[in-house]
């Protein structure tokens, strides 16, 4: 195994000592003191960790100093760091422990833990879970050094692997690209699980000396608007629900003086709240283009006139269709992951004998710009988490009174992206019970936050649920009682 994101970051830490490194609403420490931090946590997880090689240890926690100290000493500890989004729910965390045979958790008080775990400790003020030995876990490739998740076919998260290197070289093109320096302040309300975050805002801020301050959740749209001016911050992510809330405020120029870029990614960003928070602030919201097997993408360097997503990010190869036959998009870049853990052969399967991934979503280029136009694929992309929808249909088969039900994407009356359902049952089916069954299984952003009661769903002559009509079902946006 190679140690590359450990010597990457140590470096990067050596190389601005005395500079602000990260900081959330409690806590701000400077690249030498964050390396102590790390050094210091390193050695208290030492004593906690089972003896094997490379022990695979989950976090599960919001954005924090304390998640960014941890994740340090993790690799500073030969440990492979599993990075799990906060919202997920108790079955993908056991599925997740299980398929992916995790020694250890790291997670808040709060959080869901398997019943296999007991505990093990503290990490500041995070809480550590010990699992059993697991003989038969699968086998990780000898270079990795960093898993994280997608949502899978199957309904289980899927486990990405990445290599060291590709997760330094997303970080390097990333700063390349977008021009990242060591005068960036950072602002970071996406969660450092996800790819919007982790390979824009993580490594990349590391690695120039710029400064990252995190939030955690969904903020206001005022305490953002704060945060962003007492920062002084050059850069904005978060994912499109957070600009939404900032585009209802009185923003202005005046108000953020610094501010010089915006950056979504992750779920569709409504033009409308594209061309409300520009107008406002005079700063550019880029919806950049990236997948999670292959990293960041695309960026636009005039996105005011982009009529897409971008151009290629240095390391980065694009294939796709014309405008007037949009194609499916293939990738090739140098921030790939080189499998799923949990689902052999899956993801090797979309990548041609060329290198180049096949993506789902379909798309052309314009002088050089990605535009996209639809999908391939049946996941709902909801809040920037992409909801597999057969999962969620066997939840609710298993709710009382629930005959047949039918998960998909649909409008809601704010003109979002919505989860829906449409159900079929027998007498006493109460919507509300049906959700708060999902509710005990799943993750809260996979319950449906609209719901119909129907006799009988609609099927086109093959057999299939009729999508259009379902859709049509939900075009009022309001919720069955």
């Amino acid at each position: 195994m190679t140690d590359v994101l450990f010597d990457v970051m140590e470096r990067a830490l050596r190389a601005h000592p005395d500079a602000v490194a990260v900081s959330d609403r409690d806590t701000v420490l400077g690249y030498g003191e964050l390396a102590e931090a790390g050094r210091r946590r390193a050695a208290a997880l030492r004593a906690l960790l089972p003896a094997c090689d490379r022990p695979r240890v989950g976090i599960r926690a919001a954005n924090s100093v304390d998640y960014v100290v941890t994740y340090l000493a993790l690799l500073e500890a030969g440990c492979v760091p599993f990075l799990i989004d906060r919202a997920t729910g108790p079955q993908d965390t056991r599925h997740i422990q299980e398929d992916c045979g995790l020694d250890l958790l790291v997670h808040e008080e709060d959080a869901p833990v398997p019943e296999s775990g007991v505990p093990a400790g503290v990490l500041g003020s995070l809480r550590v879970t010990r699992f059993p030995a697991a003989p038969d876990r699968p086998a990780l490739h000898d270079e990795t050094e960093v898993c994280r998740f997608t949502s899978g076919s199957t309904g289980r998260p899927q486990c990405i692997e990445f290599r060291g290197h590709a997760v330094h070289r997303a970080a390097v093109n990333w700063a390349e690209g977008t021009g990242l320096d060591g005068d960036d302040s950072i602002v970071c309300l996406a969660s450092l699980s996800n790819g919007l975050a982790f390979n824009t805002s993580l490594l990349s801020a590391f690695l120039v000396g710029a400064q990252l301050h995190l939030g955690r959740g969904l903020p206001t749209g005022g305490s953002v608007a704060r945060l962003l001016s007492r920062s002084a911050a050059t850069r904005l992510v978060a994912f499109p629900a957070l600009y939404e809330s900032l585009v209802k405020r009185a923003l202005s120029k005046e108000a953020l003086p610094r501010l010089r870029m915006a950056v979504s990614s992750a779920a569709p960003l409504d033009p409308r709240t594209k061309e409300r928070f520009e107008a406002a602030t005079g700063v550019p919201l880029q919806n950049y283009y990236g997948i999670a097997e292959a990293g960041p993408l695309t960026f636009a360097t005039d996105p005011l006139t982009d009529p897409g997503l971008g151009q290629p990010l240095p390391g980065v190869r694009l294939r796709a269709g014309t405008a007037e036959r949009p194609d499916v998009v293939e990738v090739l870049s140098e921030s790939m992951g080189t499998r799923y853990l949990n689902a052999p052969g899956v993801l090797e399967a979309r990548v041609g004998a060329d290198g180049f991934y096949r993506s789902g979503d379909r798309g052309y280029l314009s002088g050089g710009s990605l535009v996209l136009t639809g999908r391939t694929s049946q996941l709902v992309n909801v809040g920037g988490r992409k909801v597999d929808a057969k999962e969620v249909t066997d939840v609710l088969l298993g709710a009382p009174h629930v005959t047949d039900a039918v998960v998909l994407e649909a409008v809601d009356r704010h003109g979002a992206t919505a989860l829906a359902a449409v159900l079929t049952g027998a007498p006493g089916l109460d919507p509300a019970g049906a959700r708060r069954h999902v509710a005990r299984h799943l993750a809260p952003y996979k319950v449906p936050s609209l719901v119909r009661v129907v006799p009988e769903i609609p099927r086109g002559s093959s057999g299939k649920p009729n999508a259009a009509v379902l859709r049509r079902m939900f075009e009022d946006g309001e919720n069955t009682p």
